[in-house]
């Protein structure tokens, strides 16, 4: 009986020590399970990849989703190029806030700044202008570069959606990497007289680059695109001229206005000191792209990477092509709303504008330090 005893203890004693390192077992199954599941979720992802892109999305788009975020406080504008030491001092270099406290510094979205694959800065180049000039064309070959990195859509922020404040507008950024560059391009900025003073409060350093062409040209794609979307449009020498007797030009047409690129550079340089632009050459950008790449990537700090490689000429639209990408089954063009047909123009109109421009593209020539060879 002592022995059976014994025996029942004993086996009694294993059952225990097995039961034991059962749930043990199932406890360390349970942590790696879950160390492993927040490992996957944390392990960065693949740092660039090129992706074939739809140019033929509005850039409204993107807006309509922007409307859907809570705005934020409002900035006042910036002060003027002798009192702009203090706004500088809110961004470093690279074009971050400065730490305030935690509150400052969480987005109004909710959307957390930074993680282990990239943070989102401010851009430290702004594709400013002009439209119609060739702003999506640099973009769109500026975003082949790997330390490159863009907003697709046009943010507007300096212009239209200023008062959702800062923090909103880097949410809309894409995250970067140390040694990448964050960029936005928005046309309309180079032609608002708050733009330059707003940026400027972001950060003095910004750099800004802006896209220019023959602005009797401009204005005639900027009526064609007009007249695509809205066919019932007025003649364009009855927009362009207040008069058709006298031949006086209408500047309070945007189309004309917005090709006075002297006057919008004049409120620009209040702000900001000749060495931060770029001035590129629209039409260069359509018979020597690779060359006028070559200038952006400089003026970036950029390593040239996008070169004659990378493009072919389309005779069917008439501007450059990216070539197809690795893995893609097309090549790469801006989308059917670019290289629309002209419509047909009195010669007597186009050479009163060409007129009236002359003084202004002297000026713009003298003050930008290059000759574009419009007259």
């Amino acid at each position: 009986m002592g022995c059976s005893g014994c025996r029942v203890r004993f086996n009694s004693g294993k059952v225990l020590s097995k039961v034991s390192v059962f749930f043990t077992m199932v406890l360390i199954f349970t942590y790696f399970f879950y160390c492993l599941t927040g490992f996957c979720d944390s392990a960065p992802r693949t740092l660039y990849t090129q992706q074939g892109l739809d140019y033929d999305i509005l850039d409204d788009n993107r807006r309509v989703l922007d409307d859907l975020r809570p705005p934020a406080r409002h900035l006042p504008d910036a002060p003027s190029l002798q009192n702009r030491t203090a706004a500088a001092e809110q961004v470093d270099a690279r074009g971050q806030l400065r730490p305030l406290n935690a509150e400052e510094s969480a987005p109004s979205s909710g959307i957390p700044v930074s993680n282990s694959f990239g943070t989102k800065r401010f851009p430290q180049a702004i594709i400013i202008g002009v439209k119609k000039g060739g702003t999506r064309a640099l973009l769109e070959f500026l975003r082949i570069h790997p330390d490159v990195r863009a907003v697709g859509a046009e943010p507007h922020f300096f212009d239209r959606f200023y008062d959702r404040g800062l923090e909103w507008y880097r949410t809309l950024m894409p995250r970067t990497l140390d040694g990448q560059i964050t960029m936005e391009k928005t046309p309309s900025y180079f032609v608002t007289k708050e733009a330059p003073g707003r940026v400027c409060t972001m950060n003095c350093q910004t750099k800004l680059i802006v896209v220019v062409r023959d602005p009797v040209t401009r204005a005639v794609s900027d009526y064609t695109q007009t007249l695509s979307k809205n066919p019932g449009l007025p003649s364009f020498q009855s927009l362009a001229l207040k008069n058709s007797s006298t031949g006086l030009i209408d500047t309070t047409w945007s189309a004309v206005r917005i090709g006075l690129y002297a006057k919008h550079l004049e409120n620009w340089l209040q702000h900001f000191p000749l060495s931060h632009f770029l001035f590129v050459s629209g039409e260069r950008l359509v018979s020597d792209p690779a060359g006028e790449m070559g200038r952006v990537q400089d003026f970036l700090g950029l390593k040239r990477v996008v070169s004659d490689k990378h493009f072919y000429f389309n005779q069917t639209k008439g501007f450059p092509c990216l070539k197809k990408p690795e893995g893609s089954s097309r090549p790469r063009c801006l989308g059917k709303s670019k290289g629309r047909p002209h419509p047909q123009i009195p010669s007597e109109v186009l050479q009163r504008l060409r007129d009236f421009y002359r003084p202004f593209n002297h000026r713009f020539y003298q003050m930008s330090g290059q000759d574009f060879g419009w007259d």
